[in-house]
This record gives structure tokens, C-alpha cells and sequence, in this order.
């Protein structure tokens, strides 16, 4: 069996337009298949993907799952770990990684929550 070769008919949309205009057309569909993906890396995380972003920050993997078992006990999760402990550190004007081992051994997530303007139910 043999496929009909129907390029010349799909393409005849194309035919004339400049490279100029071809470039923008192929950005302006990539972004169309794209956008539904970054928007939902931005609404959706999973703990996996927040120790990733903290390991990547220079947490040691230890101390990765216990910032995201935290801040996922304090209903933070939604807001990006990395983003919880660089806003924690900014707001003490402590080192992030310091910020982080604090977050880890002492109780500020009232502090945190703050922050945020959330309550313990991350509302």
C-alpha cells in the first residue's frame, strides 16, 4: 500500500509567504503548542519536582525532602519550595541555604504563612 503524497496541497497555505513571514509563523505555532504546557507547569508541582528545584539550588538531597515535607505539611507546596525559603531568607537577610537548614530545624512557618498571606490551610 502507498501513501498519496499530498504535500503540495497542504503546503499551498504557505506558498507565499516570505521567510520573514514563514519564521513568524512557525513561533506563533509553537507557542500555540507550548502555552497549555507552561501554564500547567505553573499551576501544577508535585515534591518531586520541588526537591529538584532545591537540590538544583545546593540543598543536599536530606535536606531537600525535609524542606518539602515541611512546606508541604504548612500547605506551601503550591508556591514553589525554592521560591518559600528564598522569600524566608530575603525576608531574614540570611543566605538562602541557611535559610533553609533554619526552615528545616526550627518552627518560623507563622512566619512563612505570613509571607505569603496565607493561613495554615495555604488560603
Amino acid at each position: 500500500m502507498t501513501r498519496s503524497d499530498d504535500f503540495e496541497e497542504r503546503s499551498a497555505h504557505l506558498k507565499g509567504l516570505s521567510d520573514e513571514e514563514l519564521d513568524r509563523r512557525f513561533w506563533e505555532l509553537v507557542e500555540k503548542v507550548v502555552d497549555p504546557l507552561v501554564e500547567l507547569a505553573r499551576t501544577h508541582t508535585s515534591p518531586s519536582i520541588e526537591r529538584s528545584v532545591l537540590l538544583r539550588m545546593g540543598f543536599d538531597s536530606i535536606t531537600a525532602k525535609n524542606l518539602v515535607d515541611k512546606i508541604f505539611e504548612q500547605n506551601l507546596l503550591g508556591k514553589g519550595a525554592g521560591n518559600v525559603v528564598y522569600r524566608f531568607a530575603k525576608a531574614k537577610k540570611m543566605d538562602y541555604l541557611d535559610a533553609g537548614q533554619m526552615l528545616v530545624k526550627e518552627d518560623h512557618w507563622d512566619e512563612v504563612r505570613s509571607l505569603f498571606g496565607v493561613d495554615k490551610n495555604g488560603r
